[in-house]
């Protein structure tokens, strides 16, 4: 029950967009055809611009300041500077930090101790002192000051009474002339200074500011109508004139490459490239076979030469081994061993 009792929500009302002068109307049309055709030439050599800078950012500039830049500082930094900062940090902790550590584990803390002991001492001899001597003395100038205080209170609260009275009246009247005057300045300023501005800011620059106003936003959005435009005209035309060189370049050298050249290049390949490349691996063969042959031949002249003029060489004698050979071999199962020899 409740819920049919509710009353359903309210949706705002959509506003409707404030009706524009005629002025703006008579204005906007001609502003955007001439931002338009000026700002179209612009719009296109920004593009053009553009593109170029992205190509040779991505293609000259970055790869050269990865080469120029980037990959020394790299080298430097790891193969200089770490290596350099490991040491000098080594250096300053053998030569610096350890006999620091030293001295103040071992030199600086008792003395800082026995300073410490000295100065407690002293804290507590000026504790003692305070307590015990500048005490009752600050407590007897304070009651000898609040004496001469009361004294002097008696004395001058009539005089000063009536030197504030004085002063009251003195400053009650400085002040009512200083507001008839301020009253006066204030009128002289306003009929001779803010009643014209205000007049010269309603009836001149008010309106010619709305005008220009009005011009300055139109041709603000002119721009920016213009601008947009602009851009895609740009785009068709870039589109149009990448069309137009790959129909024109991209696609003859496509369909030559793939129609005459790639079965060109296979022909050369099946009928030439590779007999010549059989061929000269034959070649490469034969030639080492007969390197081989003659470095063998060679050889063999050189050892019938050495053995004409030294004869042939003598034989090495035999010398006796000490282990058995063949079936003397002395194993654990025969009986040619001192443990088992009968």
């Amino acid at each position: 029950m409740d819920l049919e009792k509710r009353p359903a929500p309210q949706h705002p009302a959509p506003q409707r967009p404030a009706p524009e002068g005629c002025l703006t109307v008579a204005i906007r049309i001609p502003v955007r055809i001439v931002v338009l055709v000026l700002v179209v030439p612009v719009r296109m050599v920004w593009d053009a611009l553009v593109v170029v800078g992205r190509f040779l950012r991505d293609s000259v500039l970055r790869p050269l300041w990865r080469a120029l830049v980037v990959w020394p500082l790299t080298a430097l930094w790891r193969y200089v500077v770490v290596p350099l900062a490991k040491a000098v940090g080594w250096l300053g902790k053998v030569l610096l930090v350890i006999p620091l550590v030293w001295l103040y584990r071992y030199v600086l803390t008792p003395v800082g101790h026995g300073f410490a002991w000295v100065a407690r001492g002293i804290v507590a001899g000026l504790e003692w002192v305070y307590a015990r001597v500048l005490t009752p003395i600050g407590h007897g100038i304070v009651w000898l000051l609040k004496g001469v205080g009361a004294v002097l209170a008696w004395i001058f609260t009539p005089i000063g009474r009536a030197v504030a009275w004085c002063v009251g009246g003195i400053v009650w009247l400085a002040g009512t002339i200083l507001n008839g005057v301020g009253v006066a300045l204030y009128w002289i300023a306003r009929i001779l200074l803010v009643l014209p501005a205000v007049a010269l800011w309603r009836w001149i620059l008010a309106p010619v500011g709305r005008v220009l106003a009005v011009v300055g936003r139109e041709v603000w959005d002119a721009l920016g109508h213009a601008w947009r435009i602009a851009g895609h005209i740009s785009l068709a035309v870039g589109r149009f004139l990448g069309t137009l060189f790959r129909w024109i370049f991209v696609e003859p050298v496509r369909w030559v490459y793939r129609t005459v050249l790639t079965p060109v290049g296979h022909v050369i390949r099946d009928v030439v490239l590779r007999p010549v490349a059989e061929a000269a691996r034959s070649v490469g063969r034969i030639t080492r076979a007969a390197i081989a042959s003659a470095r063998e031949s060679v050889r063999e002249a050189r050892a019938d030469f050495r053995r004409m003029l030294f004869g042939e060489p003598r034989e090495r004698e035999a010398v006796a081994r000490r282990e058995p050979t063949g079936a003397d071999t002395r194993t654990l199962g025969s009986s040619t061993t001192a443990l088992t020899k009968d």
